[in-house]
């Protein structure tokens, strides 16, 4: 591809849609590290709680707005503003790959119910807070 035809995809329309993507999945990444290094000065180092808790907020921020703007939500957004908080912001938030490497080196360092721990409160937690993030938006949306 010429360097022509990649600026003519790029300013198109679906170049906007990853510009928009690109961008919210940089600001998703610098909100988990600000979460990653603050929850250990909150809650202690003996638990991976930053991404724990990262994982929970960002299950709970996607389920909300998947269902506040869908076909029965009360919130008309455009695409792109979609992409942007849901493939953008919620991907570059959440981190299933540190969680995953969080959990090895618990197992890794003989704390397999630790290990455990975290892999069941994270699906369930996570479940639970998109859960209740689809619930608060339909009940936003019946007002």
């Amino acid at each position: 591809m010429t360097p022509s035809r990649i600026w003519e995809w790029m300013s198109g329309p679906r170049g906007a849609i990853y510009f928009w993507i690109a961008l919210g999945s940089g600001l998703g990444g610098v909100a988990r590290l600000w979460c990653a290094e603050m929850a250990p000065r909150v809650f202690g180092e003996a638990f991976p709680w930053g991404i724990l808790l990262v994982n929970i907020a960002g299950s709970f921020v996607i389920g909300l707005f998947f269902a506040l703007t869908g076909p029965e939500g009360s919130l008309r957004v455009s695409t792109t503003a979609r992409q942007f908080v849901m493939t953008g912001l919620c991907g570059g938030y959440t981190t299933f790959s540190a969680f995953s490497l969080d959990t090895l080196h618990l197992m890794r360092d003989g704390r397999a119910l630790a290990a455990g721990a975290n892999v069941v409160l994270s699906v369930a937690l996570c479940i639970a807070a998109a859960w209740l993030g689809h619930a608060v938006a339909a009940r936003l949306s019946r007002r």
